[in-house]
């Protein structure tokens, strides 16, 4: 097995140990991190103190973990911050300058219903990882980081608009700011939805990267009645290509209401696109030589705004699975457990279909409709992964679509490579 990626999780006893997850998994060139809470990992309790103090033991966990597989925080090429009153952030703005004072990653802020353990903020990151995960072979460890700004879409002190590694390229999430006034634009949810949406487009165009290189859409919305306007704005930019729409490509794809965004926004969108160039030392490759490959299978539910799973070099990025029945089509019976197993199913279902297992998963993020359900959750999850390897992230919220009480998503490696890696 010399000759394949290895999924590498690693814990330290520096942040806090989590028995249904590790803390970060290392797949080829990117490490993704759990979901840290603001956790003395000495007592295991949060710390004494207000947002500023729970925002602080956030970022100090993440820097444990960081220091703990010897990277640095200028590493981290996205960073996620969870909190239950959007009028916090500027506490939490505060301390994230104090780990970020020259070069800045991308950044997504939203607020959630809940977080596990009642805490006010939980801060994510995924970082960069160099030196790969093929056993005994170094990976290009000298690979560099290519950030990049445009000034025809919103820019931010807090972050960056694009940062590229290796194969990928994560976006800051955007706001419906229209550029050239530096505000809103006038209307509802569709005109914002066309703004973000332009303004990713913007910032893909700056770096001479195609609107269908994306693969995975993050869409957040502060009221999930609105994804039927958001989705009807949604279909004139995807497919973007005549090549795409051929195929009838869409991205894979995650909607969660939010309790609010920056701004008071009624929607935000983050996205993850694929770089077939990569960033050197790697060979500038033709961009249509790796390939994206989408897939749908009929054991899972079918969405006609998104595919099941979206690979490209060496992760799967799966959309959202709800607890539907493929063969119903309708939300199983029962309560959080067996809607948990639907929705882990799903996902097996789908991973099984690209010929790959469920310990190939690298990171899940679950959103839960009651944050108290947790418990019951992770007893249906621990039979899915018993060694809790993947890292994960936790969030609740208020509503979910068709009313279920979770939705889960999963990033899962995908140690082929596509075409023409081998």
């Amino acid at each position: 097995m010399s000759n394949y990626n290895a999924v590498l999780g690693r814990n330290t006893e520096n942040a806090p140990i989590a028995g249904q997850n590790s803390q970060t998994v290392a797949y080829s060139h990117y490490n993704n991190f759990s979901a840290q809470l603001p956790i003395d990992p000495k007592t295991g309790e949060l710390v004494v103190g207000g947002i500023k103090e729970q925002a602080d033991q956030c970022f100090k966990n993440v820097k444990a973990i960081v220091d703990s597989i010897d990277h640095v925080m200028s590493d981290i090429v996205r960073i996620t911050v969870f909190v239950t009153n959007i009028k916090d952030l500027t506490a939490v703005d505060e301390v994230y300058k104090n780990y970020f004072t020259s070069y800045l990653p991308t950044l997504t802020q939203v607020a959630v219903a809940a977080l596990p353990m009642n805490a006010l903020v939980q801060v994510e990151a995924l970082l960069s990882h160099g030196e790969g995960t093929i056993p005994n072979a170094p990976q290009s460890g000298d690979l560099i980081k290519l950030t990049n700004n445009t000034l025809n879409a919103p820019t931010s002190p807090l972050s960056t608009q694009i940062v590229s590694f290796s194969h990928y390229t994560n976006v800051s999430a955007q706001l419906p700011i229209d550029p050239k006034s530096g505000r809103f634009v006038v209307g509802g949810v569709k005109e914002q939805t066309a703004q973000c949406l332009k303004n990713i487009k913007a910032i893909l165009e700056s770096v001479d990267v195609p609107f269908d290189d994306i693969v995975k859409i993050n869409v957040f919305l502060k009221n999930l009645s609105d994804n039927e306007a958001v989705n009807e704005v949604y279909t004139t930019f995807f497919p973007d290509s005549a090549i795409a729409r051929a195929v009838a490509y869409f991205p894979a794809r995650t909607t969660v209401e939010v309790a609010d965004l920056p701004m008071g926004a009624l929607v935000q969108i983050e996205a993850v696109v694929s770089y077939g160039d990569g960033t050197p030392p790697q060979l500038v490759e033709d961009r249509h030589g790796l390939i994206l490959e989408a897939n749908n299978t009929e054991d899972a539910p079918k969405c006609s705004l998104s595919t099941q799973t979206v690979a490209f070099s060496h992760y799967n990025n799966i959309s959202a699975q709800l607890p539907i029945d493929p063969k119903t089509s309708e939300i199983v019976s029962g309560g959080v457990k067996e809607q948990t197993e639907q929705c882990l199913k799903n996902i097996k279902a789908i991973i099984e279909s690209v010929d790959h297992v469920i310990e190939d998963v690298v990171k899940i993020n679950v959103f839960v409709k009651n944050i108290a359900d947790m418990d019951a959750v992770d007893e249906m999850y621990s039979t899915f992964f018993p060694n809790g390897l993947p890292a994960r992230r936790i969030v609740g919220v208020s509503t979910l679509p068709k009313d279920a009480l979770i939705q889960i998503d999963a990033i899962v490696a995908n140690a082929e490579g596509t075409p023409p890696l081998v």
